[in-house]
């Protein structure tokens, strides 16, 4: 498997071939069965860049071949080898569980990808997702294949002035030194892509990756036949200006989709990761428009079916919003010449009133209108999602808009230590991750010396890697490195925070009373020690200033090796902290953290979760596994409210969490702890992995979305242009639907309703009556159909319907509503009128 970015003379190295075809597939960042072979040729290198292709870039040909010609190298060489070639190709759980399913590709695009500090194309909890959803699907066999942008400088990387003060660092991800490809054509020249910009056509770059069965595909637009201008789009992941931006969600959405036609492949499903990639959707329906020669309506009301929006945003102002002016500039071209729209059409699928010329164009609004399933990304974001959508559907329930969830998990086996996944291994089996969920009560029968061996192991191994880190922090910003030797103990309580630093986050409510958090880490008879981390977006100057304020905090002399600040968090960095803390912390103002995914990564490593009932926490809390802060309520950005949780915190580690943790048995272990531990890893685990949130992905959205997506494609889309003259006939003459008289009686314990509707000039058969009451006890909403039982003597195109339910509830509580009917619609997502008898 020649490498265009390898030396020519390597391949005359009997072997070497093998060792790029393994460096080249990152299915090595989560088994680790490779490990063994980077350490032979380059053991410091492999711990600092955790890389191996910069390994086998690097290091001299004579050792790579003297590495080959010893017969344990080679042998565990070949035979990994032929174990993951074996492995890629043999069913796995899809296969299984799903055979002849007609489900062949998911096209799955997203900002960003945290797959490997080996690839740092990500940010934070959004790449996080992205990249662990992958891995997963790579390990059950579902047909995945990622879409995503190569940046030539990718996230910022973080340093601190002599004043504790961010500063933000961008260097180059060199494609060399980057375990990519070229994607090649068949006839061996580089694929490249155009897209239309203003004034010219640019040039894409196409590059691949292999993560383990699936693969990746990225994007970029540093060609030399571009202009400087257009080079640097792809520069900086979530950097410059709106303008910027959009240019990369063109490249994204619509190049990304380009590409997969260019390499043969025809998705049935589209994944959006967000709504950056929106426009996805509507290259999509262009190219079922090229294909089949109808219109754009009847092509985007064909393909939407077989797309699906993941929401990540907690609040409206989070969306993307372009001024509809650079809409204009960039995108008249492809509306016109290429959708054979206008491009006030185009600007209405991203505004909720298309006909305020003003609205800002709103990507998470194109991505409800091309696809056919949303979703939030917990239980309680999907209730946040469905009040932030509530303008698309005005006139509907909250709880009946059209978004639901699909809760995150994290990919264990990127996760877990070495010592955390041989005990697992030895209670579950080693195909624990790859499909069925692991039986909870084998965990429940690991003995407490074992938990507590993989707890003071996971600790002792982070104050090792944490000291080695300080000792460099400490150099670079001219202290005494000597000073991290003493640092921290193996035997004390260890808790950690680190995310991105935002004021929504509050990472400070910890320092809310900072006498009292000095006390606690002071104690002489229960200490405690805190490694914090975490960057502030290079903009967000309030959040630079909450790590200012923990920088001079750890500078006092009462707290001297009892808080450390690791700079410059990254993947490396996260999988250290969560292998090793007792207690992972995380205060977000509720309901403004989506899910998070950090407090998930420590559960497989038996760390605790002490957090706010917010996001997964919200869902997953129970006194059994963890401490939670909160009450289960929204409380804006209300001071008092900060305090008050504050104190909480503090009394919960003072009262509980310390206590509990020293307080020991006659062995020696804390005994009430690890049994907390226990029920954690059991119950929560698997419930909060990838595996889980991917077999729920596929079994619930996937396989439903390329059955919709290939119903209305059918028999030359029968059934979209149904679908289309039904909503053309909605548009037309919904205003003319009408409620006559109503009237109730009550017997035998059966309410009795009947109510006159005349259809006017809208065919009756494309709409349904019914009774309706809100939910209670939190329930769903009660719907009952009412049947039209006979025509209105008095008035001939009307109709008399009823229904009878049950009198448990006052009549009152029902209301007769008038909604749009079709069997093959998702109402109100692609129809949101709706008429109410009041």
């Amino acid at each position: 498997m020649n490498d265009p970015k390898a030396p020519s003379d390597w391949f005359k190295v009997d072997g070497v071939d093998a060792l790029v075809e393994l460096t080249h597939n990152l299915h090595w960042s989560w088994n680790h069965a490779a490990d063994q072979l980077w350490e032979a040729l380059d053991k410091e290198l492999w711990v600092t860049t955790q890389n191996p292709w910069v390994i086998l870039r690097t290091v001299s040909h004579e050792k790579i071949k003297a590495a080959l010609g010893e017969p344990e190298f080679r042998l565990r060489l070949d035979n990994l080898l032929r174990q993951n070639r074996e492995s890629y190709h043999a069913d796995a759980w899809f296969q299984r569980k799903h055979p002849g399913a007609a489900l062949t590709t998911i096209a799955y695009f997203s900002m960003e990808f945290m797959l490997s500090e080996a690839l740092p194309i990500y940010s934070g909890g959004l790449g996080n997702v992205a990249g662990d959803q992958m891995k997963a699907a790579s390990d059950m066999g579902v047909p995945i294949v990622g879409v995503g942008l190569l940046y030539g400088q990718g996230y910022f990387r973080q340093d601190f002035d002599s004043e504790g003060r961010q500063q933000a660092l961008y260097p180059v991800n060199d494609p060399g030194q980057l375990p990519i490809r070229p994607l090649r054509q068949p006839n061996g020249e580089w694929l490249r892509l155009q897209i239309q910009l203003p004034g010219s056509r640019i040039w894409l770059r196409c590059w691949e990756v292999f993560v383990g069965r699936a693969k990746l595909y990225l994007l970029d637009t540093n060609d030399f036949a571009n202009t400087a201008a257009h080079r640097g789009i792809t520069s900086e992941l979530y950097g410059g200006d709106a303008e910027m931006r959009l240019k990369q969600e063109i490249v994204l959405g619509i190049g990304g989709w380009r590409l997969l036609r260019a390499i043969g492949l025809q998705p049935d499903v589209c994944h959006l990761n967000e709504g950056h990639a929106a426009f996805a959707t509507l290259e999509r329906a262009r190219s079922y428009m090229e294909d089949h020669k109808k219109p754009f309506d009847l092509a985007m009301n064909i393909t939407r079916a077989g797309n699906v929006f993941t929401t990540h945003t907690a609040v409206s102002a989070g969306f993307d919003r372009f001024d509809p002016r650079l809409i204009r500039t960039y995108l008249s071209h492809y509306a016109v010449d290429e959708l054979a729209i206008s491009v006030d059409d185009l600007l209405a699928m991203g505004r909720q009133n298309p006909e305020d010329a003003s609205e800002p164009f709103n990507m998470a609004y194109l991505a409800v209108r091309g696809s056919g399933q949303i979703n939030g990304v917990s239980k309680l974001h999907g209730k946040v999602s469905r009040q932030i959508f509530q303008p698309l559907f005005v006139h509907w329930p909250q709880e009946q808009v059209p978004i639901g969830s699909v809760t995150n998990g994290i990919h264990v086996p990127t996760w877990d230590s070495a010592e955390a996944d041989a005990l697992w291994t030895s209670a579950c089996g080693e195909k624990r991750w790859r499909g069925d969920r692991p039986d909870e009560d084998d965990i429940r029968q690991i003995p407490n010396q074992k938990l507590w061996e993989l707890r003071t192991a996971g600790r002792k191994g982070l104050i090792e890697r944490m000291r080695k880190r300080y000792q460099c922090q400490l150099a670079a910003e001219g202290a005494d490195p000597s000073n991290a030797a003493g640092i921290f103990d193996e035997n004390m309580l260890t808790l950690g925070f680190a995310r991105r630093f935002a004021t929504y986050k509050r990472p400070n409510l910890l320092l809310h009373d900072s006498e009292r958090l000095v006390r606690l880490l002071s104690n002489p008879r229960c200490p405690v020690q805190l490694v914090l981390a975490g960057k502030a977006h290079p903009q967000d100057l309030p959040g630079q200033e909450l790590i200012k304020q923990w920088k001079d905090f750890i500078n006092r002399p009462e707290v001297k090796g009892r808080v450390v600040f690791l700079n410059d968090y990254d993947m490396m960095l996260a999988q250290e902290l969560v292998q090793g803390v007792d207690l992972w912390i995380n205060t977000p103002r509720r309901p403004w953290e989506a899910c998070g995914t950090s407090g998930m990564k420590v559960l497989v490593n038996g760390g605790l979760n002490l957090s706010e009932l917010d996001g997964w926490w919200a869902e997953a809390y129970s006194p059994e596994v963890g401490w939670a802060i909160g009450d289960g309520q929204e409380h804006g950005e209300d001071t008092a409210w900060d305090a008050k949780e504050a104190d909480t915190l503090y009394t919960l580690l003072e009262a509980e969490v310390i206590p509990e943790f020293y307080e020991r048995d006659e062995s020696r272990m804390p005994c009430k702890w690890l049994g907390r531990i226990r029920e954690s890893m059991a119950r929560l685990t698997p419930e909060f992995s990838a595996t889980r949130a991917i077999r729920e992905y596929t079994e619930s959205h996937y396989l439903r979305a390329a059955s919709d997506y290939r119903g209305r494609a059918a028999d030359d889309g029968a059934i979209g242009l149904s679908l289309l003259r039904w909503k053309q006939d909605l548009d037309r003459y919904w205003s003319t639907v009408r409620f006559g008289p109503a009237g109730v009686t009550t017997r035998d314990g059966q309410h009795f309703f009947q109510v006159q509707v005349s259809p006017g000039t809208l065919n009756r058969d494309y709409l349904t009556v019914e009774l309706y009451a809100d939910s209670i006890h939190g329930e769903q909403p009660a719907i009952e159909a009412m049947d039209a039982v006979e025509p209105c003597a008095d008035s001939p195109d009307a109709f008399i319907y009823s229904a009878q339910v049950s009198a448990a509830r006052p009549a009152s509580d029902y209301t007769v509503r008038i909604v749009p009917h079709h069997l093959n619609a998702s109402v109100p997502l692609e129809a949101e009128q709706i008429v109410w008898r009041r």
